[in-house]
Order: C-alpha cells, then sequence, then structure tokens
C-alpha cells in the first residue's frame, strides 16, 4: 500500500486532495500536516512515504525553502507543490528546485488525478501548455544548495528569526535556551555564508515567492 502525504493548512484543499487520492490510489495510507513542524515530524515518521503534496505556502514558511530543505534532507521523496499561484514563473522556480510536479489550486478533480497517477508511475508533471521560461538565477541555486544543509532545528531557527522573532522567543517556542539557539544560529550564518542575521534572512528570502517583499530583523539580538 502506497503511502502519500498532504501538507496543507486550508482543510478543504486538503479535503479535496484526500478525494483524488482516493479515486486514483484507493489502498493508499494517507498523512496529514496541517504547519511546518507538523510537515516535518510527518516526514521523519514515515520516511519512505511515496510521495508528498506540499503546500506553497504554508504558517511557518513560505516560498521554496521547505521544498528545497526536505529534498536535502530526503532525495528519495517525491514532492508535489500544490498552490493557488499559477504564475509561469512560479511553477518554474518549483520544478527547477526539485519538486516532482506542480498542481494549480484552480485545477478539477480528473487534472489532479492525471498529475497524481504520472508522478507516482516516476515522471515529472506540469500544467499543461506552460510557457518556457528562464532558468534560476545562480544565486538563488546557490542559495538553495546551502540551505539544503541545514538541520532540520537550523532550518527552523532560521525560518522563525524571518518572521521577526528574538532569540528568547525563539527559544521558548522551541524548548531550549537562549545559548542553543545562539548555537544554531552561528551554524546557520556559517553555511549560508552570512556576516550576521539580517543577511541570512536576505539570502533565504531570495527562496520566498517575492523575494523583494522580504523585510530582514536587526541584530541587536544576536
Amino acid at each position: 500500500m502506497p503511502t502519500i502525504l498532504i501538507a496543507d493548512d486550508h482543510p478543504l484543499f486538503r479535503e479535496a486532495l484526500r478525494h483524488a487520492v482516493a479515486r486514483i490510489v484507493p489502498d493508499a495510507r494517507l498523512h496529514e500536516a496541517d504547519g511546518v513542524d507538523a510537515l516535518f515530524a510527518l516526514v521523519d515518521a514515515h520516511p519512505d512515504a511515496d510521495l508528498l503534496l506540499l503546500d506553497l505556502n504554508m504558517p511557518g514558511v513560505q516560498g521554496y525553502g521547505a521544498l528545497v530543505h526536505l529534498r536535502g534532507l530526503h532525495p528519495q521523496l517525491p514532492v508535489v507543490m500544490v498552490s493557488g499561484r499559477e504564475e509561469p514563473t512560479t511553477i518554474r522556480r518549483a520544478l527547477e528546485h526539485g519538486a516532482a510536479g506542480f498542481i494549480p489550486k484552480s485545477s478539477d478533480a480528473a487534472t489532479i488525478g492525471e498529475a497524481l497517477s504520472r508522478v507516482l508511475e516516476g515522471e515529472r508533471w506540469m500544467p499543461p501548455g506552460l510557457p518556457a521560461g528562464e532558468a534560476i538565477r545562480d544565486e538563488e541555486r546557490d542559495i538553495a544548495r546551502r540551505l539544503a544543509e541545514l538541520t532540520p532545528q537550523q532550518f527552523r531557527v532560521l525560518q522563525m528569526l524571518a518572521t521577526g522573532r528574538l532569540n528568547k522567543q525563539i527559544a521558548g517556542e522551541l524548548d531550549v535556551s537562549e545559548a542553543t539557539v545562539k548555537a544554531h544560529m552561528t551554524a546557520v550564518l556559517r553555511k549560508l555564508g552570512a556576516g550576521n542575521r539580517t543577511q541570512a534572512v536576505l539570502l533565504a528570502g531570495k527562496l520566498m515567492l517575492d523575494p523583494d517583499a522580504v523585510v530582514a530583523p536587526g541584530d541587536a539580538d544576536e
């Protein structure tokens, strides 16, 4: 029985994906996550899953960061992105960052079913008629490579930092000491090649859907 993971913070769309999977793979074992913490716990609990359906924007992580990080940790796991963002550039970036497919949330049941069938058969799938687009820039590709080298906890600290949390807040949410958070941050800076927290957030922001909208934190909390 294939194991399929669904990660999306919208209950109605998770339900739609469940129904689509049930039609194509009626004996599939389904497991769900509604946020980034639950996502990583789910993947760790099912390392041999056959497919992950991943929302492009969930609480705690937005853009291609989760895709890149998961591909680094679990390269054997096919990841299909699902999103309400349907611009050709958005889709192309997901595919170039290692997605096995991209399903727009406006897709009908037949299209979702076709996408799932193709990916489960080992193929890649993209929306029909997707125009050719430019490849992602070397800078973005290099940042993705570095981001994939972070440990799960380092990645989580970076994501929380990008939301404006201070070390004390991050430590409280992760149930660790501030010293541990600072150690994680030191490792993040080294792996990303960043000189400070602000630069680290701006670098990671290159994998956001709208990199120019990223607001970096100050460095007073270092």
